[in-house]
């Protein structure tokens, strides 16, 4: 048998089945190594022919790691040797591969009886180059395929699951599963758990969220799984007054909603809220998509229901805002629908934007950080950081996921708990049905720049304000700010949301220069110099995060929630789909990640058998830490017009006084 030499590289590349140990003179390939034959130089040193130009040369770079073991890398070098190099000796040397030239001898024997190498029980095959013999240290049909091979070093990379992330999601369906011991495997792309949340911990700030931060009322799962981990929660401070800024003036206030002194205006922002929640109400929160005017109310933007049923200018901008502080994105970007269906699902219009008895009521002590980062620590080995996953064969029976740096996994089952846009860096084989295919491409994240300014007392609190505050202006970089004073009330700071369009215009700029902007901000809003000299300043950009892709959630632009979204919770085989973007409470909180997790966690024990199909979906008992307060609306808020209804009233009114009128001065005939 006979091999170019043009290809020996490739051919010895194959070869992977156990040999013989090289001898101590030997240079070692990793594959393989090369001993010197008898014609070899007296100092026992291996001589090579002379390279021509282009001919591939086998260099030998450091071991690198694979699989835990160390080899060396072998690489391929078409380069000329050095100018003036001496020519190396050798008998037999090949010219490059062409028409005519020798090839490379090859032989089946085992090793030359003045070798140092140990006996062997079978023979081992020899392949002659020149002057040197090369012996393989493995060996394996070059036609092997490449999982193949794979599947030779997953000694000790067998699971039952692996989660791919490591944000909360992903390791709340861990920690379930490995209650009921499945033997499971987190991959994090990140050198960090966490995903969108993340606390940075250094000396002026002592901890700091600059990712998900808040929990509240009805936001049971996470308040249970933060109990079991042992954080505590603190309340965010709204003691003092909130302000509203708008057309260059500060408005304090209390409640959740700045108040509207212009009769019209009010009834138009009432209607605006009355008529979102009431929509809201006949979308279901697991299947959006089937609610009764969905094909309809997908096709809308937010912005066309805004122009829709708003009659003022002031409750359109204030809608618009509302729809950039609750989903970071424009409200031309969303679904009617998608939107809709997102307030309805974290409890309406109310309990959304409100911080006592809301979303934004709480946060962690020390962090939300912790919950993932405790998780970690009960998982121990479980959980591998800086392991992008860039592979996943789920062709056979089991399922091999290979991750950037080339580990190989194995494993039955998958969660994929990232968000659903960067499911599309991975490479499926099969390939993805064409429906979640499609969908992936269609979901973008909204935009963020989370901004947290340090001062040395909280002055706002002078002004009886909170430090909570409302920004209507195009021109202000925030739009939204709240106390980030620590419970204990030190380190005094006011956080702050540069969002959506406002997001993606200040990222270009530096640091420094959002700093001084947002730093002049303040100063106009609670109007005080004070605010012109802060001592620290922390930011996240979400926008830049390659393993995000910004935040807080993925939104569904008009006309995909009603063609692909009801595949965004449905399994690819034995691939499972986590994440807070699946979730059906609390979509796009840390309260939808911790339901996706556990959901997903147990879609797989019931598909092994250790969880009834009924119990996929389980309800989650109230927080008794944090208790939910129903919310009510006032006899007016429930009957009041809304300005066009106004409108027909008096209309009706005038055509019935004129009529009376009419009547009584007997211009009409009596029938």
């Amino acid at each position: 048998m006979s091999i170019p030499v043009s290809s020996a590289p490739y051919f010895l590349s194959q070869l992977s089945v156990p040999g013989p140990p090289a001898p101590s003179n030997s240079l070692t390939t990793g594959v393989g190594y090369f001993i010197p034959s008898p014609a070899s130089s007296p100092s026992g040193s291996i001589q090579f022919p002379f390279v021509p130009t282009n001919t591939p040369r086998v260099s030998v770079d450091e071991p690198t790691s694979f699989l835990g073991t160390s080899f060396p890398r072998v690489s391929l070098e078409r380069s000329a040797p050095p100018p003036g190099a001496p020519l190396v000796s050798a008998q037999g040397a090949a010219p490059p591969s062409g028409p005519g030239s020798p090839r490379v001898r090859v032989e089946r024997s085992a090793p030359p009886p003045d070798s140092q190498q140990e006996s062997v029980e079978r023979s081992v095959p020899t392949f002659t180059f020149g002057t040197c013999t090369w012996i393989p240290t493995s060996l394996e049909h070059p036609n092997q395929s490449m999982a193949n091979r794979e599947k030779a070093n997953l000694t000790g990379h067998m699971f039952d699951v692996v989660v791919i992330g490591g944000g909360i999601s992903g390791l709340a369906a861990a920690k379930l599963l490995s209650k009921y011991d499945i033997n499971v495997l987190v991959l994090e792309a990140r050198d960090r758990v966490g995903g969108r949340t993340y606390t940075v911990r250094n000396e002026h700030v002592k901890w700091v969220d600059v990712g998900g931060a808040y929990v509240g009322p009805t936001q049971n799962r996470i308040l249970r799984l933060s109990k079991e981990l042992g954080l505590e929660t603190y309340k965010v401070n709204i003691r003092e007054r909130l302000v509203q800024y708008v057309k260059g003036k500060s408005y304090p206030f209390r409640g959740a909603f700045p108040p509207v002194w212009n009769p019209i205006t009010y009834l138009d922002y009432n209607n605006l809220w009355r008529t979102m929640d009431k929509m809201g109400k006949e979308i279901p929160a697991d299947a959006p998509w089937d609610a009764p005017h969905a094909e309809e109310w997908d096709k809308m933007t937010m912005k066309d229901l805004f122009d829709k049923i708003c009659w003022t200018k002031t409750a359109r901008e204030f809608a618009t805002l509302f729809v950039n502080i609750n989903v970071t994105s424009e409200p031309h970007e969303v679904s009617a629908l998608w939107f809709l269906w997102y307030v309805k699902q974290c409890g309406g219009t109310t309990r959304i934007f409100s911080v006592s008895n809301g979303g934004q009521e709480r946060k962690f002590v020390g962090g939300s950080g912790q919950v993932s980062e405790r998780i970690m620590d009960l998982l121990g080995d479980r959980v591998k950081l800086s392991r992008p996953v860039t592979y996943i064969d789920h062709s056979g029976e089991n399922i091999i996921v290979e991750t950037l740096n080339h580990e190989v996994y194995e494993c039955k089952y998958i969660i994929s708990a990232i968000p659903p846009t960067l499911t599309a860096k991975i490479h499926f084989k099969p390939e993805l049905p064409s429906e979640r295919n499609q969908l992936i491409q269609r979901l973008p994240m909204g935009a963020i720049i989370k901004c947290m300014m340090y001062y040395r007392e909280a002055f706002w609190k002078k002004k009886d304000y909170c430090g909570c505050m409302i920004i209507e202006d195009e021109e202000a970089p925030i739009s939204i700010t709240l106390d980030d004073t620590k419970p204990d009330g030190s380190l005094p700071a006011i956080m702050g949301f540069i969002l959506a369009r406002k997001a993606e215009r200040l990222t270009k700029l530096h640091k420094e220069i959002r700093k001084r902007k947002i730093c002049e901000l303040y100063a106009k809003v609670l109007e005080s110099e004070e605010a012109l000299h802060p001592v620290h300043y922390e930011e996240k950009n979400w926008c830049e995060e390659q393993y995000s892709g910004g935040c807080y959630t993925a939104y569904f632009p008009p006309g995909i929630m009603t063609q692909y979204g009801r595949v965004i919770r449905q399994p690819v085989g034995r691939i499972y789909f986590a994440g807070t973007e699946t979730a059906t409470h609390w979509s796009g909180y840390m309260e939808g990640a911790v339901e996706a997790g556990e959901r997903a966690a147990r879609e797989v024990l019931n598909a092994v058998g250790k969880v009834p199909k009924k119990d996929i979906w389980l309800q989650e008992p109230e927080s008794k830490d944090v208790p939910s307060f129903e919310i009510t609306h006032t006899f007016l808020e429930k009957y009041l017009p809304s300005v066009p209804g106004l409108l027909k009233i008096i209309g009706l009114s005038s055509v019935a006084s004129i009529w009376i009128v009419l009547y009584r001065l007997k211009l009409f005939p009596r029938f």
